[in-house]
């Protein structure tokens, strides 16, 4: 099991785009690496830049460091970042498969290591480590949040970074691509999916760099929303459970987006209402409290939030 495909979808991101590729074809090992690029039509630079690494891959003047190299890409319109995944994943040879967006990027040796751990655990499904925060300009800002894999855990908090996750292409026959639907978690409804049929390995090393700028749609307020209430849909479809953290979320950018902008600036006034709204509709939407809210409902939350609060005065 050498062969590993990447599928990078795009869409102007013509300002990150050649990092991501340089991360991609710079990966050194005894493997076969395809990759593949799936553009939705961009408008920007991206083209250029995808056309300049193509006259290198066909002219055999990149210095690639792996045993076999393949590339391919196309430009034209799709159904959204979902469907130019799948529309990837559907060409690739490889036997393992991740995607990098096109503004994140591997760390060296991320796929040598990927590798070695499916060899060494061949019962294992997908892979998945840890990742940097990088800011528009690349440098680290901090660390996502990542922890072993716990089925219940995952319902309350998506400790998988999508680019440091790789899997086998054989779970994909059985539960089937992205949902295209899906415009912000097609990664967290995989994952979730994913863990009903299979087994996860949490490998404790950095294998990827998450970018955070104001025009992605993970950190975008404009997205914030729709975002929460796509994730809180998507665990109740799969868990039958809304978890008291994930009703917050909603309630919280719910409220925000609902009062002026002037209000917007009273943090203390909007907590203690998300608060309040987040009790009612969790009790409405369960029927009840579960059990594994309550175990979060512990002296370090309770004083985390305080601590927020204090910090609004």
């Amino acid at each position: 099991m050498n062969k590993i495909s990447i599928v990078t979808p795009s869409f102007n991101q013509g300002k990150f785009i050649e990092e991501t590729i340089k991360s991609i074809w710079s990966q050194k090992g005894d493997f076969e690496l395809e990759h593949i690029i799936a553009d939705g039509g961009s408008t920007d630079q991206t083209l250029e830049i995808i056309r300049k690494y193509d006259n290198l891959y066909r002219s055999k003047k990149y210095p690639f460091r792996c045993q076999k190299f393949t590339f391919k890409w196309w430009s034209k319109k799709d159904k959204g970042q979902a469907d130019a995944i799948n529309q990837g994943f559907q060409r690739t040879k490889g036997e393992i498969l991740a995607w990098l967006n096109s503004d994140d990027t591997y760390l060296p040796g991320t796929i040598n290591r990927v590798l070695h751990t499916f060899h060494s655990h061949p019962a294992v499904s997908a892979v998945y480590g840890k990742a940097y925060f990088i800011n528009p300009e690349g440098k680290i800002v901090g660390e996502y949040p990542t922890e072993r894999f716990n089925d219940i855990r995952l319902a309350m908090f998506n400790f998988i970074c999508q680019p440091s996750l790789f899997f086998k292409k054989e779970v994909l026959k059985i539960i089937g691509p992205l949902d295209i639907k899906l415009n912000y978690v097609m990664d967290y409804d995989l994952w979730i999916r994913m863990s009903k049929r299979f087994t996860f390995y949490y490998l404790q090393e950095f294998l990827s760099k998450y970018r955070l700028h104001k025009e992605s749609k993970t950190i975008s307020p404009l997205h914030a929303l729709a975002s929460h209430k796509e994730c809180l849909d998507t665990v109740m479809k799969y868990y039958k459970w809304a978890p008291i953290n994930r009703v917050y979320g909603y309630c919280y950018n719910l409220i925000r987006s609902q009062l002026s902008y002037s209000l917007n600036k009273k943090k203390f006034f909007i907590i203690l209402l998300s608060l309040l709204f987040s009790f009612t509709k969790y009790i409405q939407i369960n029927k009840g409290v579960k059990f594994e809210d309550v175990k979060m409902i512990k002296f370090a939350n309770i004083k985390k939030l305080f601590n927020n609060l204090e910090n609004l005065f």
